[in-house]
């Protein structure tokens, strides 16, 4: 099954924290050591991680210690840029890693009104937040999960001095950030979220919901140096998404025709289904000395195999059939019936894999609404899908 990652920032998120939770979820400290020793920049800094509380929730605490002595004052996006690039990560990483900081600036910038290359504030260019980026990209990369959620996101409250001043919770740039997510605000007493740890959500989040069909397989909490009304925590989940898809096993006749009249087809493709076919379809192929004919295929269940065999050699000019098992992966589906203006309908809807939905409105309802009056087909399935979009008020047409 695909692995999947759930963050909840019930108390926000910062780069620390989003490190800690990372390495208490399983990333194993002397390889994330190695990673980030690509960069060139140990000198700059040092990391210190140990187990730690908050009221009562164990997890795993960071502090990424600066030497301010070895550090630039400032660094720009192109520093930035040379660093990773120039560095040995993984391509993989260096993209994410990129892209998160592009981000970033690009977030500063707006709010100062200048150009992303002239960016140079400690939200973008500190060590820090260079250590908590790439460690974020080496993180993903290493537990290579095909879908990342995130419920929501609490800012905080109150006033927070940054680079502008003194400033409402969230920062001018959190708050760029996190335009169209889902947040909550109020809920501490400070600045719960980050620059950075937005900018780390904005860049790994494929989706802003709870998952569907999720397995937790680990559980993981980033403990922040805050102390908030609630735990200063970060929990982010590992798990797997189960695709919802049934399975069962089928038995596959086929037989190769070329001198059966086609319209002989139509009525033994009828007696097939009636004795219990689940599937009969046609194929044109060009068989021996070049001639055309037709595969006909029949899908079914192993208690009706024989049967059917017996039909398609009793009604078909063919004399021998081919048969093997084959295994079917189905999406999860139900039939409801819906009130239209233009009567009633039977809709299949078929859930996917990725949580959402699809559905098809049953041709033959119409069919029989269009005959009655005396619309044309197309006019009255176009009517139907909207009204029938509207009354599921989700999913897509088939």
């Amino acid at each position: 099954m695909p692995s999947a990652l759930l963050y909840e920032c019930f108390s926000g998120i910062a780069g620390d924290m989003h490190l800690a939770a990372m390495l208490d979820l399983g990333l194993p400290e002397p390889y994330l050591l190695e990673e980030l020793s690509k960069l060139g920049l140990e000198d700059e800094y040092d990391i210190d991680v140990k187990p730690a509380q908050k009221m009562g929730i164990q997890g795993t605490q960071v502090r990424v210690g600066i030497n301010e002595v070895k550090e630039p004052a400032h660094r720009h996006l192109a520093d930035i840029r040379s660093i990773i690039e120039g560095s040995d990560l993984a391509s993989a990483v260096k993209q994410r890693a990129l892209s998160t900081f592009q981000t970033l600036a690009q977030a500063e910038a707006q709010v100062h009104g200048i150009d992303i290359e002239e960016v140079h504030f400690h939200e973008v260019g500190a060590t820090d937040a260079i250590i908590d980026i790439v460690a974020a990209a080496v993180a993903i990369e290493f537990f290579k999960p095909e879908a990342v959620y995130c419920n929501g996101v609490e800012l905080g409250s109150g006033m927070v001095r940054c680079a502008h001043g003194l400033m409402p919770v969230p920062a001018p740039a959190t708050a760029l950030l996190l335009e169209g997510k889902r947040t909550s605000r109020g809920n501490v007493t400070g600045e719960a979220t980050t620059p950075t740890g937005a900018s780390i959500l904005n860049e790994v989040v494929s989706q802003w919901r709870y998952p569907d069909n999720f397995t937790t397989t680990r559980t993981a909490y980033g403990i922040g140096h805050k102390d908030f009304e609630r735990p200063n925590a970060l929990r982010v989940s590992l798990g797997e998404l189960d695709s919802g898809l049934e399975q069962e096993t089928n038995v596959l006749i086929e037989c190769n025709i070329d001198d059966m009249s086609p319209e002989a087809y139509e009525p033994l493709m009828e007696q097939l289904f009636e004795l219990g076919a689940n599937d009969v379809f046609m194929t044109p192929i060009i068989m021996k000395k070049s001639r055309p004919g037709t595969k006909f295929s029949v899908l079914c269940n192993t208690e009706v195999e024989e049967v059917l065999v017996s039909c398609i050699l009793e009604r078909s000019t063919s004399i021998g059939v081919r048969t093997s098992k084959v295994s079917k992966h189905m999406l999860t589906r139900e039939i409801r019936s819906v009130e239209t203006p233009l009567g009633t309908v039977q809709v299949k809807i078929s859930q996917l894999p990725s949580g959402g939905n699809r559905w098809k409105v049953e041709h033959d309802d119409i069919k029989s609404i269009a005959n009655r009056s005396v619309r044309n087909y197309l006019s009255t399935k176009a009517e139907i899908d909207r009204w029938i979009a509207i009354e599921l008020g989700r999913g897509d047409v088939d």
